[in-house]
């Protein structure tokens, strides 16, 4: 279940599914690549080039937005292609019952209620 929180500074709504997310897919890489290292390498390395295009396209006053465009969906396929290589039970998503989403809702709301009416008591939290 992920569990809503304050940040810090008591201003924003801390969500930490992040680290749900990041350390097995990071974890499932990393076993992936001492699997076959070549492999993954190559699909790496061809992530990194359009990733690096993008960031380029992105940033280019000049660019055409088709071109950016462009850019950004062949980074989507080497990002989809890395994907397709972790094992299938890696959760990419996190997957709520009714119950844990009404939950989780629940506890959102009263968290954000809570820094809009007590900003100040919120940020000394």
């Amino acid at each position: 279940m992920i569990r809503p929180g304050i940040t810090a500074a008591g201003d924003r709504v801390r969500l930490p599914v992040g680290e749900q997310l990041l350390v097995p897919l990071v974890d499932a890489l990393a076993v992936a690549y001492t699997e076959d290292p070549e492999a993954v390498g190559r699909l790496l390395t061809g992530h990194a080039v359009r990733v690096l295009a993008l960031d380029y396209a992105e940033c280019s006053e000049d660019m055409p937005e088709h071109e950016r465009s462009m850019r950004a969906a062949e980074a989507d396929g080497t990002r989809e292609a890395l994907l397709g290589e972790l094992p299938d039970e890696v959760q990419r998503d996190p997957l709520l019952t009714p119950d844990d989403a009404i939950t989780f809702a629940t506890r959102l709301t009263k968290i954000a209620g809570f820094i809009r009416l007590h900003p100040r008591k919120a940020r000394r939290a």
